[in-house]
């Protein structure tokens, strides 16, 4: 039986969204009613439009797709070789194409996405593009698809921005089947807990940039994603838990017998979901409004990355719904944490993948009543298809459903035994606005923070601060303002964690409050980040000064100055266009000024991605 907060919370996400909702489904069943009535999409095209889309083809596709017997499908790309979770997806085109031939379609690669690494960009200027690549992204999966020659779109996406951008995208295209081809995470390397302490002692100074450079190298180490629980690893998750992934297909390592099997299997179902088939699948029937509560439900369980409470929003926005940070909100209160994964744990992906991985996560969940089941997913209808785990058998690619429960409870618990009753993000709101913190990894003594601001305009300023020894000694919390993105493009601050930590382990009371956002890797410090409205757009924080004193209380979700603000006029202001300039800002100056608050999503589609 459902969670009644389950029931509640859609049932309300469905009401707000009705109209939305009901206008988007009319316009793609619409396309979609016309696919399957005419045949593949290419055979609408003109004969000159259509011999540019098969000019470059091999001769055995050009002839298919000359004819409209065998449906296309699209392969959208994110691949490059500087990213270690991309660079695997090199060889997917061919892999791909081969497995839609024999299946009975014609694939091609329709189109590349940018995608940038978020860990290469910490603290740099190319950081205050991160956020707006995802729109970018989500524009250049519309280029791909706007040739109007596919029946089907296989998505080649696995961190921060891209499946984000990837899946609204797509969703403009919802009479489409869409299918995310995950390529899986790195094998781990050094132990979280070592590279941790290695990052605090080198912001202390007690290890050099040659020391260094080594511990982050035998972290980061092969192709394949990042091992931490960070956004990459969150899209993967619930990309699974929405059912836009084979089941089980997240966490499988690349280059494996199984991650090749998979993609393979991606691939034929890719054309047996196609309007053409018995088993048609458009990506905007999947993505509902009990898929993006499923979703939201399995971000709180998982601890995952706090950028999903802007990406969430605008996922599903492109499908025609409304979700709110107020639904979040009331599903914490709910959902309990039942994974520990670094940075809230000590474990990585691969260990949570040993433990019994997504079988066993979304089985227990399902038995406590917190997913919804009667979902349409591309393996089929109902999400209880997801209780079971991906194996080779004799060299066969076999589905057997997980019985056993967790075969390391220091990493993955059911419901009745959590490491946290409720989820792990909680929304604040108090006279500073809204915010959102991430309390999965902060220990219960350091939700409760009322100290001095230390107000600061820029991340650097912070930084500088701590290497002069200002900041030693004292309790504060951290004001870091004209980071949201209408500012400077919202850039994650994870460089400011290493230091604060430091400060926090020598038994300072130490928390940020910002309009920027700290990601996935957050950590230990209490933090309430995400806060709107923000200092550039007339926010509260604009007023605060050093001294006030800032009560944080992330267990009651409240965000309070004590201080009275009436009549004070904003201090500090956001880099204006000259100032803003370099690494290529200078080119999303117009995003600037069209993109919305961060609970809307932090979109520049104008609040309906």
């Amino acid at each position: 039986m459902t969670n009644p907060v389950i029931t509640e919370v859609t049932d309300r996400v469905v009401a707000r969204s009705r109209e939305s909702r009901g206008a988007y489904l009319e316009r793609v069943r619409r396309a979609g009613a016309e696919l399957r009535e005419r045949g593949p999409a290419r055979g609408r095209l003109g004969c000159a439009n259509l011999a540019h889309g098969f000019a470059a083809a091999p001769a055995e596709d050009k002839l298919d797709l000359r004819g409209t017997a065998k449906p296309g499908v699209a392969i959208v790309t994110s691949y490059n070789d500087m990213l270690s979770a991309h660079q695997p997806y090199e060889t997917y085109p061919p892999e791909l194409k081969r497995a839609v031939r024999a299946a009975g379609g014609v694939a091609q690669v329709a189109g590349g996405v940018p995608a940038m690494c978020d860990g290469i960009t910490q603290g740099r200027a190319g950081m205050e593009l991160s956020l707006y690549s995802r729109d970018v992204i989500a524009m250049a999966t519309a280029i791909a698809l706007s040739h109007d020659m596919f029946d089907a779109a296989l998505l080649l996406g696995v961190c921060d921005k891209i499946v984000p951008g990837l899946l609204v995208g797509a969703l403009h295209f919802g009479h489409l089947p869409a299918i995310f081809v995950p390529a899986g995470p790195m094998t781990s390397g050094l132990p979280n807990k070592v590279k941790a302490r290695a990052r605090q002692s080198f912001a202390e100074g007690k290890i050099g940039r040659l020391e260094m450079l080594d511990a982050e190298a035998a972290s980061y180490h092969s192709p394949g994603t990042c091992t931490f629980y960070g956004t990459a690893n969150s899209n993967q998750l619930l990309m699974e838990v929405m059912g836009l992934h084979l089941p089980g297909a997240t966490f499988v390592n690349p280059h494996t017998e199984l991650r090749h099997a998979l993609t393979a299997a991606a691939a034929r179902r890719a054309v047996e979901i196609t309007p053409h088939g018995e088993d048609y699948t458009p990506v905007a029937e999947i993505v509902d409004e009990k898929a993006i509560v499923n979703a939201v439900v399995a971000l709180l369980a998982s601890g995952g990355s706090t950028n999903h409470t802007m990406h969430l929003v605008a996922m599903a926005a492109a499908a025609g719904i409304e979700l709110t940070w107020d639904d979040m909100a009331a599903l914490s209160k709910v959902v309990p944490l039942i994974t520990r994964m670094y940075p809230n744990g000590q474990a990585d992906v691969n260990h949570f993948q040993a433990a019994g991985g997504m079988a066993v996560f979304i089985g227990d969940l399902l038995d406590a009543g917190l997913l919804h089941e009667d979902v349409l997913t591309v393996a089929g209808r109902g999400l209880g298809l997801y209780r079971s785990a991906p194996a080779l058998k004799e060299g066969a690619l076999v589905w057997e459903e997980r019985t056993e429960p967790s075969a390391d409870t220091e990493v993955l618990r059911p419901v009745a035994e959590p490491f946290s009753p409720d989820g792990g993000i909680h929304m604040l709101s108090g006279n500073l606005g809204r915010a959102v913190s991430k309390v999965s990894a902060v220990k219960p003594a350091h939700l409760v923070i009322e100290a001095p601001a230390k107000v600061f305009d820029d991340q650097l300023d912070l930084l500088a601060a701590f290497e002069r020894g200002e900041l030693d000694g004292q309790d504060f919390v951290a004001v870091v303002r004209y980071q949201g993105p209408r500012a400077n493009g919202m850039p994650e601050l994870h460089k400011l964690t290493p230091p604060l930590a430091v400060l926090l382990d020598r038994g300072q009371k130490v928390a940020i409050v910002t309009d920027g956002r700290m990601s996935g890797a957050s950590g230990k410090v209490p933090a309430a980040i995400h806060l709107s409205p923000e200092a550039a757009d007339g926010g509260p924080i604009a007023l605060v000064r050093d001294g006030d004193v800032i009560r944080l209380d992330s267990a009651a979700g409240t965000l309070t100055v004590l201080a009275d603000l009436t009549g004070r006029t904003p201090e500090g202001a956001p880099l204006t266009d000259e100032q803003w300039a370099g690494t290529g800002r200078e080119l999303f100056a117009s995003f600037r000024r069209t993109v919305g608050p961060a609970e809307r999503g932090a979109s520049v589609f104008g609040g309906a991605a």
